[in-house]
């Protein structure tokens, strides 16, 4: 799978980093990046929970 996250939708709030840490990571600017891409298949659940869980919709995951 393939992740990005919508730089204008994300809030910053830290969920995506606390569930997938080896996936995502806070900027010096607040904002989440992607660490790894494409993401490996044992880090995958966690993205998609993460993605789920973000109250902003910022993450987009691709098949």
């Amino acid at each position: 799978m393939k992740v990005t996250v919508d730089e204008t939708l994300c809030s910053g709030c830290g969920v995506c980093e606390e569930v997938a840490p080896d996936v995502f990571t806070m900027n010096d600017a607040g904002v989440v990046e992607v660490k790894i891409n494409p993401v490996p298949a044992d880090l995958e659940q966690a993205t998609q929970e993460a993605a789920d869980g973000c109250p902003s919709g910022a993450i987009i995951i691709e098949a």
